[in-house]
């Protein structure tokens, strides 16, 4: 492919994720505290909405991974899932952080009623996408490139979404800036991914193709599970993502109530881990080259454990001065920003390499489904995190946590939410390191227009 096209490819590619990206950085920042401090959901109530929304996100993507393989129109079969619920997708988005009335069984009820309809259009949009990547080309050089690119838009995007929230807001308490939020978002969303269908249409119409032949569902779904491949891919994405994800919905309440961070500022501390998060992408899409993907792993995930560990023994800050306001202060914010570039840079791994090794497992496959292979690696990884939320949610509930303002949490609490921020997440990172053992990668980075074998 010509410089030019190349360029132009992955620019509109990697605008296909920009709007999900943000929408998913604000739901895995804000949406907890959006439930719990501004509608007033207790914690485990909170909890089971995400979890809920997570189940159902995970049950509908086998379903669309299926019809999208199957979809046949001149521009591919995942393009038209692409754009035709662009719109759909950004209204549906923006109602999530829609107030409506009613007691706390009624807005529960609502709040998975939307969940259901945002995350079914989610994966109409995302996993036809994703799919994409190892149908446009077989080089595995470009295959990183565009996974690189598509998370580089994501990740850019999620940096919008929390300068949003940094100027929007500011008082967790206000339900009115949470609906701002949410239409700005919703519109971002829409507009993003019907750039990305238009920029992608010339290239999607001559990708490869999945092998439709009939009769053959069955039988691709129980090679799904003896490929040895996909399975070491699906276990070390569902660890990272689960870490991820715990992580982000644990942040915006350590830095407040843990390390006594004012929430003016808590908002615009989530700013250094995006945008480590986005240097570490370049990082190992350049070490991959260099050294391979699973080197790129290794290197990553070592700042990650450390930065998590930092978490798990950084000393509050005095809480009676200004986080800038002593040397002391100063030093323990210093600190604390280090430990969030670690997780950052480290975090990057989960994004980038993942869906960097899951076209070698599809092209394992002689029918190579990559929608089939596309929506269990997103089911699975949904089906982990909405436990994992759920987990979160009833565990801060136990240990006594309260999200009203002004409250001493006990100890209990401050232990449970350390926890979430350090040694759990480290834990799963170091099981996806050892998911990964002897992963068959001989230097095929080394070779970037080779096919997989």
């Amino acid at each position: 492919m010509e410089p030019g096209r190349r360029g132009r490819l992955l620019w509109f590619y990697g605008m296909g994720d920009a709007g999900t990206g943000m929408a998913a950085s604000l739901i895995g920042f804000y949406l907890f505290i959006f439930y719990t401090s501004a509608v007033g959901l207790p914690a485990w109530m909170a909890g089971l909405v995400l979890m809920l929304a997570r189940l159902w996100d995970a049950i509908n993507d086998p379903v669309i991974g299926w019809l999208s393989d199957k979809t046949q129109s001149r521009w591919g079969p995942r393009l038209p899932w692409i754009v035709l619920s662009a719109v759909p997708l950004g209204l549906a988005m923006a109602l999530m952080w829609w107030m409506p009335p009613g007691g706390l069984w009624m807005k529960f009820t609502i709040f998975v009623a939307i969940s259901i309809v945002a995350n079914s259009l989610y994966t109409c949009v995302n996993l036809p996408y994703s799919a994409l990547a190892a149908e446009l080309t077989t080089s595995i050089s470009l295959r990183t490139r565009l996974n690189t690119a598509r998370f580089t838009g994501s990740i850019i995007a999620g940096l919008i979404g929390i300068v949003l929230g940094g100027l929007l807001l500011r008082d967790h308490q206000n339900v009115g800036s949470y609906w701002t939020v949410g239409l700005l978002s919703g519109v971002i969303i829409t507009a993003s991914t019907l750039l990305c269908g238009w920029g992608v249409a010339p290239y999607a119409r001559h990708c490869q193709r999945p092998n439709n032949a009939s009769g053959t569902t069955r039988r691709l779904l129980k090679r799904v599970g003896q490929n040895s491949r996909f399975i070491k891919v699906l276990g070390l994405y569902l660890l990272l993502w689960c870490a991820l994800q715990l992580m982000q919905t644990a942040a915006l309440i350590f830095l407040p109530v843990v390390m006594r961070v004012p929430e003016g500022w808590s908002n615009w501390i989530l700013l250094p881990f995006q945008v480590s998060t986005l240097v570490g992408l370049q990082i190992w899409t350049h070490v991959s080259h260099r050294h391979g993907r699973v080197q790129a792993l290794h290197w990553g995930t070592r700042l990650w454990i450390g930065g998590c560990l930092m978490a798990m023994l950084l000393v509050p800050l005095d809480a009676g001065l200004a986080p800038t306001g002593s040397p002391v202060n100063l030093l323990r914010l210093s600190l604390l920003i280090l430990a969030i570039l670690l997780v950052g840079l480290g975090a990057s791994t989960a994004y980038l390499i993942p869906w960097s090794l899951l076209p070698d497992a599809i092209d394992a496959d002689p029918e190579k489904p990559a929608g089939v292979y596309s929506a269990w690696m997103v089911f699975t990884q949904k089906i982990c995190i909405s436990f994992a939320l759920f987990f979160f949610g009833n565990l801060m509930s136990l240990s006594g946590y309260q999200a009203s303002r002004g409250i001493v949490q006990p100890d209990s609490a401050l232990l449970a939410i350390r926890l979430c921020m350090g040694l759990i997440p480290a834990l799963l990172v170091v099981l996806g390191l050892i998911v990964m053992r002897r992963w068959p990668e001989r230097g095929l980075h080394l070779q970037p227009g080779a096919p997989q074998p």
